[in-house]
Protein backbone atom coordinates (compact mmCIF):
# COMPACT_ATOMS: atom_id res chain seq x y z
CA UNK A 1 0.00 0.00 0.00
CA UNK A 2 2.82 2.41 0.73
CA UNK A 3 6.54 3.01 0.43
CA UNK A 4 6.57 4.21 4.04
CA UNK A 5 8.38 1.82 6.39
CA UNK A 6 6.86 3.44 9.46
CA UNK A 7 3.73 5.44 10.08
CA UNK A 8 4.10 8.63 12.14
CA UNK A 9 0.96 9.51 14.05
CA UNK A 10 -1.37 12.18 12.63
CA UNK A 11 -4.25 13.97 14.34
CA UNK A 12 -6.83 15.67 12.10
CA UNK A 13 -8.34 18.65 13.92
CA UNK A 14 -11.72 19.81 12.62
CA UNK A 15 -13.23 22.95 14.16
CA UNK A 16 -17.01 22.61 13.92
CA UNK A 17 -19.82 25.16 14.12
CA UNK A 18 -23.43 24.32 13.27
CA UNK A 19 -23.08 22.51 9.93
CA UNK A 20 -23.78 18.91 10.85
CA UNK A 21 -24.43 17.80 7.26
CA UNK A 22 -20.99 18.99 6.17
CA UNK A 23 -19.27 17.42 9.18
CA UNK A 24 -20.95 14.07 8.50
CA UNK A 25 -19.88 14.15 4.84
CA UNK A 26 -16.32 15.06 5.87
CA UNK A 27 -16.11 12.22 8.41
CA UNK A 28 -17.56 9.75 5.90
CA UNK A 29 -14.83 10.77 3.46
CA UNK A 30 -12.07 10.52 6.06
CA UNK A 31 -13.20 6.96 6.81
CA UNK A 32 -11.91 6.07 3.33
CA UNK A 33 -8.42 7.42 4.05
CA UNK A 34 -5.87 4.60 3.73
CA UNK A 35 -3.35 6.00 6.23
CA UNK A 36 -3.27 3.61 9.23
CA UNK A 37 -2.04 5.90 12.04
CA UNK A 38 -4.70 8.62 12.04
CA UNK A 39 -7.04 10.05 14.66
CA UNK A 40 -9.67 12.79 14.33
CA UNK A 41 -10.45 15.48 16.89
CA UNK A 42 -13.76 17.27 16.22
CA UNK A 43 -13.70 20.57 18.13
CA UNK A 44 -17.26 21.71 18.82
CA UNK A 45 -17.08 25.50 18.90
CA UNK A 46 -20.72 25.82 19.96
CA UNK A 47 -20.46 23.27 22.77
CA UNK A 48 -24.19 22.67 22.97
CA UNK A 49 -25.41 20.82 19.88
CA UNK A 50 -27.56 17.86 20.84
CA UNK A 51 -26.65 14.54 19.29
CA UNK A 52 -23.19 15.58 18.13
CA UNK A 53 -21.49 13.17 20.51
CA UNK A 54 -23.45 10.26 18.99
CA UNK A 55 -22.52 11.33 15.46
CA UNK A 56 -18.81 11.45 16.27
CA UNK A 57 -18.94 8.08 18.07
CA UNK A 58 -20.03 6.43 14.82
CA UNK A 59 -16.49 6.89 13.46
CA UNK A 60 -13.80 4.62 14.86
CA UNK A 61 -10.98 7.17 14.61
CA UNK A 62 -12.90 10.20 15.93
CA UNK A 63 -13.33 11.91 19.28
CA UNK A 64 -15.22 15.04 20.32
CA UNK A 65 -13.78 18.04 22.16
CA UNK A 66 -16.40 20.52 23.36
CA UNK A 67 -15.59 24.19 23.98
CA UNK A 68 -17.77 26.43 26.18
CA UNK A 69 -17.81 29.22 23.56
CA UNK A 70 -17.06 29.83 19.89
CA UNK A 71 -13.33 30.55 19.63
CA UNK A 72 -13.37 30.71 15.83
CA UNK A 73 -11.16 28.71 13.52
CA UNK A 74 -7.94 29.86 15.22
CA UNK A 75 -9.06 29.13 18.79
CA UNK A 76 -10.76 25.87 17.87
CA UNK A 77 -7.65 24.60 16.12
CA UNK A 78 -5.43 25.63 19.03
CA UNK A 79 -7.70 23.79 21.46
CA UNK A 80 -7.34 20.65 19.36
CA UNK A 81 -3.59 21.18 19.14
CA UNK A 82 -3.31 21.29 22.94
CA UNK A 83 -5.10 17.92 23.09
CA UNK A 84 -2.80 16.31 20.53
CA UNK A 85 0.41 14.39 21.07
CA UNK A 86 0.75 13.20 17.47
CA UNK A 87 3.82 13.69 15.30
CA UNK A 88 1.81 15.68 12.78
CA UNK A 89 -1.47 17.57 12.79
CA UNK A 90 -3.86 18.53 9.98
CA UNK A 91 -6.07 21.56 10.52
CA UNK A 92 -9.11 20.69 8.43
CA UNK A 93 -12.29 22.47 7.33
CA UNK A 94 -15.42 20.36 7.69
CA UNK A 95 -16.67 21.21 4.16
CA UNK A 96 -14.07 18.94 2.54
CA UNK A 97 -13.82 15.51 0.92
CA UNK A 98 -10.59 13.64 0.33
CA UNK A 99 -8.93 11.15 -1.98
CA UNK A 100 -7.98 7.92 -0.14
CA UNK A 101 -4.20 8.51 -0.41
CA UNK A 102 -4.28 12.23 0.44
CA UNK A 103 -2.74 11.86 3.92
CA UNK A 104 -0.20 9.22 2.99
CA UNK A 105 1.21 11.55 0.33
CA UNK A 106 1.57 14.40 2.83
CA UNK A 107 3.34 12.27 5.44
CA UNK A 108 5.78 10.95 2.83
CA UNK A 109 6.61 14.51 1.75
CA UNK A 110 7.07 15.68 5.35
CA UNK A 111 9.57 12.91 6.05
CA UNK A 112 11.81 14.08 3.21
CA UNK A 113 13.05 17.16 5.10
CA UNK A 114 13.01 17.93 8.83
CA UNK A 115 12.86 21.65 8.01
CA UNK A 116 9.34 21.29 6.58
CA UNK A 117 6.88 22.84 9.01
CA UNK A 118 3.74 22.90 6.87
CA UNK A 119 2.37 21.29 3.73
CA UNK A 120 -0.66 21.90 1.55
CA UNK A 121 -2.40 19.41 -0.74
CA UNK A 122 -3.88 20.42 -4.07
CA UNK A 123 -7.29 21.91 -3.26
CA UNK A 124 -9.97 21.53 -5.93
CA UNK A 125 -13.49 22.93 -5.91
CA UNK A 126 -16.25 20.63 -4.74
CA UNK A 127 -19.08 22.85 -5.94
CA UNK A 128 -21.32 21.47 -8.67
CA UNK A 129 -20.84 22.80 -12.15
CA UNK A 130 -17.07 23.07 -11.85
CA UNK A 131 -16.20 20.50 -14.51
CA UNK A 132 -16.29 17.54 -12.19
CA UNK A 133 -14.09 19.14 -9.57
CA UNK A 134 -11.20 19.82 -11.93
CA UNK A 135 -11.18 23.53 -11.14
CA UNK A 136 -9.01 24.89 -8.34
CA UNK A 137 -10.75 26.02 -5.19
CA UNK A 138 -10.48 29.69 -4.26
CA UNK A 139 -9.27 28.99 -0.71
CA UNK A 140 -5.76 27.70 -1.34
CA UNK A 141 -5.81 26.21 -4.84
CA UNK A 142 -2.32 24.81 -5.59
CA UNK A 143 -0.53 26.76 -2.86
CA UNK A 144 -0.63 30.14 -1.16
CA UNK A 145 1.58 33.05 -2.19
CA UNK A 146 1.84 36.73 -1.17
CA UNK A 147 2.97 39.97 -2.75
CA UNK A 148 5.23 42.55 -1.13
CA UNK A 149 2.26 44.67 -0.08
CA UNK A 150 0.89 41.75 1.92
CA UNK A 151 -1.97 40.77 -0.41
CA UNK A 152 -2.34 36.96 -0.58
CA UNK A 153 -3.00 35.00 -3.75
CA UNK A 154 -2.53 31.40 -4.87
CA UNK A 155 -1.06 29.26 -7.59
CA UNK A 156 -4.16 28.54 -9.61
CA UNK A 157 -6.02 31.54 -8.15
CA UNK A 158 -4.99 35.11 -8.67
CA UNK A 159 -6.80 38.41 -9.03
CA UNK A 160 -8.83 37.33 -12.06
CA UNK A 161 -10.23 34.16 -10.48
CA UNK A 162 -9.50 30.43 -10.41
CA UNK A 163 -7.98 28.25 -13.13
CA UNK A 164 -8.96 24.77 -14.33
CA UNK A 165 -6.56 22.10 -13.12
CA UNK A 166 -4.62 20.93 -16.18
CA UNK A 167 -1.62 19.64 -14.25
CA UNK A 168 0.19 22.97 -14.52
CA UNK A 169 1.10 22.93 -10.80
CA UNK A 170 1.73 19.20 -10.40
CA UNK A 171 5.33 19.62 -9.25
CA UNK A 172 5.62 20.31 -5.54
CA UNK A 173 7.42 23.49 -4.53
CA UNK A 174 8.03 25.95 -1.72
CA UNK A 175 5.01 28.19 -1.22
CA UNK A 176 4.40 31.12 1.11
CA UNK A 177 1.37 29.78 2.97
CA UNK A 178 -0.59 26.58 3.35
CA UNK A 179 -4.36 26.89 3.32
CA UNK A 180 -6.34 26.24 6.49
CA UNK A 181 -8.73 24.17 4.37
CA UNK A 182 -6.25 21.31 4.92
CA UNK A 183 -3.05 22.52 6.56
CA UNK A 184 -0.65 19.69 7.44
CA UNK A 185 1.88 20.76 10.08
CA UNK A 186 4.66 19.40 12.25
CA UNK A 187 3.04 19.49 15.68
CA UNK A 188 6.20 20.23 17.68
CA UNK A 189 7.20 23.15 15.44
CA UNK A 190 3.67 24.56 15.50
CA UNK A 191 3.54 24.40 19.29
CA UNK A 192 7.01 25.96 19.50
CA UNK A 193 5.70 28.95 17.50
CA UNK A 194 2.52 29.30 19.57
CA UNK A 195 0.01 27.92 17.08
CA UNK A 196 -2.53 30.23 15.50
CA UNK A 197 -3.00 33.81 16.68
CA UNK A 198 -6.37 33.52 18.40
CA UNK A 199 -7.02 37.26 18.08
CA UNK A 200 -7.48 36.64 14.34
CA UNK A 201 -10.53 34.46 15.16
CA UNK A 202 -10.96 33.49 11.50
CA UNK A 203 -9.34 34.31 8.13
CA UNK A 204 -5.60 34.68 7.40
CA UNK A 205 -4.49 32.94 10.58
CA UNK A 206 -2.83 30.26 8.46
CA UNK A 207 -0.93 32.89 6.44
CA UNK A 208 0.32 34.47 9.64
CA UNK A 209 1.46 31.09 11.01
CA UNK A 210 3.13 30.14 7.72
CA UNK A 211 5.02 33.45 7.73
CA UNK A 212 6.20 32.89 11.30
CA UNK A 213 7.37 29.42 10.35
CA UNK A 214 9.55 30.84 7.59
CA UNK A 215 10.90 33.62 9.79
CA UNK A 216 12.05 30.86 12.17
CA UNK A 217 13.85 29.03 9.35
CA UNK A 218 11.30 26.39 8.36
CA UNK A 219 9.77 25.53 4.97
CA UNK A 220 6.18 25.57 3.72
CA UNK A 221 5.57 23.42 0.62
CA UNK A 222 2.88 22.14 -1.73
CA UNK A 223 2.15 18.45 -2.34
CA UNK A 224 -0.02 18.33 -5.49
CA UNK A 225 -0.18 14.52 -5.50
CA UNK A 226 -2.38 14.83 -2.40
CA UNK A 227 -5.89 15.99 -3.36
CA UNK A 228 -8.63 17.50 -1.19
CA UNK A 229 -11.88 18.99 -2.49
CA UNK A 230 -13.49 21.96 -0.77
CA UNK A 231 -17.00 23.39 -0.94
CA UNK A 232 -16.13 26.88 0.34
CA UNK A 233 -18.19 29.70 1.83
CA UNK A 234 -19.41 27.63 4.77
CA UNK A 235 -18.32 30.08 7.48
CA UNK A 236 -19.01 33.43 5.85
CA UNK A 237 -20.25 34.03 2.28
CA UNK A 238 -17.86 35.77 -0.08
CA UNK A 239 -18.34 39.54 -0.12
CA UNK A 240 -20.06 39.69 3.28
CA UNK A 241 -19.15 42.70 5.38
CA UNK A 242 -17.92 40.47 8.23
CA UNK A 243 -15.60 38.55 5.90
CA UNK A 244 -14.24 41.85 4.58
CA UNK A 245 -13.73 43.05 8.15
CA UNK A 246 -11.75 39.99 9.24
CA UNK A 247 -9.67 39.91 6.06
CA UNK A 248 -8.68 43.58 6.22
CA UNK A 249 -8.15 43.61 9.99
CA UNK A 250 -6.07 40.45 10.10
CA UNK A 251 -4.05 41.28 7.01
CA UNK A 252 -2.81 44.57 8.48
CA UNK A 253 -2.11 42.93 11.86
CA UNK A 254 -0.14 40.18 10.12
CA UNK A 255 2.02 42.75 8.31
CA UNK A 256 2.72 44.65 11.52
CA UNK A 257 3.76 41.45 13.29
CA UNK A 258 5.88 39.80 10.64
CA UNK A 259 7.31 42.31 8.16
CA UNK A 260 10.82 43.60 8.80
CA UNK A 261 11.11 47.17 10.06
CA UNK A 262 12.68 48.32 6.79
CA UNK A 263 9.76 46.90 4.88
CA UNK A 264 7.17 48.46 7.18
CA UNK A 265 8.51 51.98 6.51
CA UNK A 266 7.16 51.88 2.96
CA UNK A 267 4.49 49.17 3.15
CA UNK A 268 2.41 50.69 5.95
CA UNK A 269 1.86 54.13 4.33
CA UNK A 270 1.01 52.49 1.01
CA UNK A 271 -1.38 50.02 2.60
CA UNK A 272 -3.14 52.75 4.59
CA UNK A 273 -3.70 54.63 1.34
CA UNK A 274 -4.97 51.49 -0.38
CA UNK A 275 -7.34 50.74 2.51
CA UNK A 276 -8.90 54.17 2.07
CA UNK A 277 -9.11 53.59 -1.68
CA UNK A 278 -10.83 50.22 -1.08
CA UNK A 279 -13.35 51.90 1.20
CA UNK A 280 -14.14 54.52 -1.44
CA UNK A 281 -14.47 51.89 -4.18
CA UNK A 282 -16.99 49.94 -2.13
CA UNK A 283 -19.15 53.04 -1.66
CA UNK A 284 -18.95 54.30 -5.24
CA UNK A 285 -18.88 51.12 -7.32
CA UNK A 286 -20.56 48.32 -5.36
CA UNK A 287 -24.34 48.18 -4.83
CA UNK A 288 -25.00 48.36 -1.11
CA UNK A 289 -21.33 48.99 -0.56
CA UNK A 290 -21.72 51.16 2.53
CA UNK A 291 -21.56 48.16 4.89
CA UNK A 292 -18.46 46.86 3.14
CA UNK A 293 -16.81 50.27 3.22
CA UNK A 294 -17.61 50.54 6.92
CA UNK A 295 -16.07 47.11 7.47
CA UNK A 296 -12.75 48.33 6.03
CA UNK A 297 -12.81 51.37 8.30
CA UNK A 298 -13.76 49.24 11.32
CA UNK A 299 -10.79 46.99 10.56
CA UNK A 300 -8.44 49.98 10.50
CA UNK A 301 -9.92 51.29 13.73
CA UNK A 302 -9.44 47.93 15.45
CA UNK A 303 -5.79 47.81 14.41
CA UNK A 304 -5.23 51.30 15.81
CA UNK A 305 -6.84 50.35 19.13
CA UNK A 306 -4.87 47.09 19.32
CA UNK A 307 -1.50 48.52 18.22
CA UNK A 308 0.21 48.02 21.59
CA UNK A 309 -0.88 44.37 21.73
CA UNK A 310 0.19 43.81 18.11
CA UNK A 311 3.62 45.35 18.70
CA UNK A 312 4.09 43.12 21.73
CA UNK A 313 3.43 40.09 19.51
CA UNK A 314 5.81 41.55 16.95
CA UNK A 315 8.65 41.59 19.45
CA UNK A 316 8.16 37.88 20.09
CA UNK A 317 8.03 37.05 16.39
CA UNK A 318 11.14 39.05 15.56
CA UNK A 319 13.08 37.32 18.36
CA UNK A 320 12.64 34.06 16.44
CA UNK A 321 13.92 35.51 13.16
CA UNK A 322 16.73 33.59 11.44
CA UNK A 323 15.69 34.36 7.84
CA UNK A 324 15.50 37.85 6.35
CA UNK A 325 12.45 39.16 4.50
CA UNK A 326 14.44 39.56 1.30
CA UNK A 327 14.89 35.78 1.29
CA UNK A 328 11.33 34.92 2.33
CA UNK A 329 9.80 37.33 -0.19
CA UNK A 330 12.32 36.79 -2.98
CA UNK A 331 9.71 35.29 -5.31
CA UNK A 332 6.94 37.74 -4.36
CA UNK A 333 5.85 40.39 -6.90
CA UNK A 334 5.50 44.01 -5.84
CA UNK A 335 1.77 43.57 -6.25
CA UNK A 336 -0.30 40.71 -7.66
CA UNK A 337 -2.42 43.32 -9.46
CA UNK A 338 0.54 44.22 -11.70
CA UNK A 339 0.47 40.71 -13.23
CA UNK A 340 -2.84 41.16 -15.04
Amino acid sequence: MSSLTQYPSVDIIIPYYKRRDMLERCLDSLEQTTYPSMQIIVVDNSGKEAGLVFLVKRYKHAELLRLPENLGYAGGCNAGLKNSSADYVVFMNDDTVHEPLWLEKLVAAALEDTRIAALQPKILSLKTGNKGGKVFDYAGAAGGMIDRLGYPFCLGRKYTGVEPDKGQYDIGQDIFWASGVAMFVNRAITEELGGFDEDFFMHMEEIDLSWRMQIAGYRVCSVPSSVVRHEGGASLPGGSSEKIYYNHRNNIAMLLKNRSMAGLFWVVPMRLLLEVVASIVYITQVPGGLKRSSAVMRALGCNIRQIARTLQKRRQVQKSRVVLDRIILRHSPLSQFMNF
